[in-house]
């Protein structure tokens, strides 16, 4: 029903983890390279002999799932019905209920029993799968 929010969540959570992931490996690099680990000897199988590769590779899976976002966030911007404008100004845009009322010109007490309403349809339908 709303798979999209579900994909795009999911996808948002691995690019931040990914983006967390290549953080950590660079400040683990620069310990190896410059801090405190600088004069310790690696063997060829230790994690840390690469490092370099484990970015590398981290850094072209982060990219490859940055252009997936943007073909996703192009397809959600087709999208119609007032259900999905809701769930898109939510989730995707970070917007508060209160805000998604005001720019649909409704009342946030509607849009509330609106999110309220869809949000049962999602669990739901997950519920039967």
């Amino acid at each position: 029903m709303y798979q999209w929010l579900k994909d795009y969540q999911n996808l948002s959570s691995e690019i931040n983890y990914l983006e967390f992931n290549i953080e950590r490996y660079e400040d683990e690099l620069t310990r190896w390279t410059e801090g405190d680990l600088q004069d310790v000897h690696l063997n060829e199988k230790s994690k840390a002999s690469h490092l370099e590769e484990i970015i590398q590779e981290h850094k072209r899976v982060l990219e490859m799932k940055q252009s997936q976002m943007q073909q996703l966030t192009k397809l959600i911007d087709r999208f119609e019905g007032l259900e999905n404008k809701i769930l898109k100004m939510k989730y995707v845009e970070g917007k508060t209920l209160i805000s998604v009322a005001d720019d649909l010109g409704k009342s946030p007490n509607y849009i509330y029993n609106k999110h309220a309403e869809i949000m049962r349809l999602i669990k739901f339908s997950e519920e039967q799968v």
